[in-house]
């Protein structure tokens, strides 16, 4: 800045600032950074509404309690929502100023995406809302955050890179090979249950121990790392995927442990089943494939959301079930009219042929045989879809919702990775 005074006015919807050129030169919002390169007033009227010579103040008329809190974020490097205030109105005033939604705390990034989808913004870029394009000149210029320095930002950056695929190229490539590791032991999983396995196994004993080994390696080390780095050690440890990845790869240790003392598993009656059962948890292993798909992020986000809507189609189930089963049983079997049928001997034997009545199944291997069991049986398929439609309206908007959540959220993280592989 080559002309005004040495103190700078920033005045923002009446309220007023004042900062040395030296601050203003390395100031962490763009639009203001850039007042000290301006050479000449039109150029400073490019940034701001308004300017004073005499007193060196710079006005913008603009939303001054939003300021505040972007304020609040470059003191102390946290921005959040300003209470009151729409989350779009608050995401304008950051992209004026020169933040993203990425700048935002995860659980007000979280709210913006909500409010996005609420309104149909599935593809909704920062570009698209940019005011007056005159940002449009800043893009090369990236706003640093508050950094954390030492051990405590080479942790965050490794955390990241192991729990956020989508975080950066490093993680994206990690991420791939979890996945082929992934889908390399459910391969294995399977053949293992073939009738020719256990032949294909004696000719090529020691390739199968090296792929085991290596797959069991892998996830070991995965799950090892991300539980040194987790912020919260014992929120890691309640997760349900890393309780699954703790039980499946237990086993191969216990087993290998226990071969190496002169007890195969096979021998050991009880416990060798409950080692079978435990190493078929593995299976389980494809829900970590849900960190890399937003289909299965939608559905395991949707059943969580909607645990209320899920519940009460049980209970609608659940009750017709018991109703129906005692009635069929009375009508086929209790009646004993000459015509008993052995399939509806018992309430729990006929609940069977409720259940998939009323989803429609219809096996066929259970069937009414008598007048009332067959009009019962029809009023069971027609209120068993009557039953199933009730929730799912709620069930399909949450899912909808999740999806463009999601999608906004994606969509962010690739915007974020192609700033750092194109600066």
């Amino acid at each position: 800045m080559k002309f005004g005074k040495s103190i700078c006015v920033l005045n923002v919807g009446g309220t007023r600032y004042a900062f040395t050129r030296e601050v203003i030169r390395d100031f962490p919002l763009r639009r203001v950074s850039r007042l000290h390169a301006c050479a000449t007033e039109k150029e400073v009227l490019e940034l701001c509404d308004d300017y004073d010579r005499d007193r060196n103040e710079f006005f913008f008329d603009r939303h001054a309690q939003a300021f505040v809190f972007i304020m609040l974020y470059v003191r102390s490097g946290k921005l959040r929502f300003v209470p009151g205030v729409c989350e779009l109105s608050f995401y304008t005033e950051m992209l004026y100023w020169g933040l993203e939604s990425a700048h935002l705390d995860t659980c007000c990034q979280k709210r913006l995406d909500d409010r996005m989808s609420e309104i149909g913004l599935d593809s909704l870029s920062e570009e698209d809302i940019r005011v007056s394009g005159d940002e449009s000149q800043s893009q090369s210029e990236p706003v640093p955050r508050t950094a954390l320095t030492g051990r405590a930002r080479w942790l965050e950056m490794i955390r990241k890179t192991f729990e956020e695929p989508d975080s950066s190229l490093a993680a994206q490539l990690l991420a791939s090979v979890s996945v082929i590791f992934v889908i390399v032991s459910m391969v294995m999983l399977c053949a293992s249950t073939l009738p020719d396995w256990d032949t294909a196994k004696r000719n090529t004993v020691e390739e199968h121990r090296i792929v085991e080994a290596v797959c069991i390696g892998w996830f070991t080390a995965d799950c090892t790392v991300r539980f040194l780095v987790a912020r919260d050690k014992w929120d890691f440890l309640r997760r349900p995927l890393n309780i699954i990845d703790v039980i499946a790869i237990t086993p191969y240790y216990v087993t290998m442990v226990m071969a190496r003392a002169g007890m195969p598993g096979a021998g050991l009656g009880v416990a060798g089943v409950i080692l079978r059962v435990l190493r078929m948890m593995r299976v389980f292993w494809l829900m970590k494939l849900a960190r890399h798909f937003l289909g299965l992020q939608t559905l395991g986000l949707t059943l969580r959301r909607c645990y209320r809507e899920m519940v009460m189609l049980m209970v609608f189930v659940c009750v017709a079930m018991a109703i129906y089963s005692a009635l069929a049983q009375l009508l086929e079997h209790g009646l004993d009219l000459g015509m008993q049928n052995p399939d509806y001997a018992s309430i729990p034997a006929a609940a069977w042929w409720v259940i998939i009545s009323m989803t429609t199944v219809g096996y066929g291997d259970v069937y009414p045989v008598t007048v009332g069991g067959r009009v019962l049986g029809g009023m069971c398929v027609v209120s068993g879809i009557v039953l199933l439609a009730l929730p799912i309206t709620f069930i399909y908007h949450s899912f909808v919702q999740c999806y463009h959540e999601l999608k906004l959220r994606s969509a962010r993280y690739a915007r974020s990775l192609s700033t750092e592989i194109l600066p």
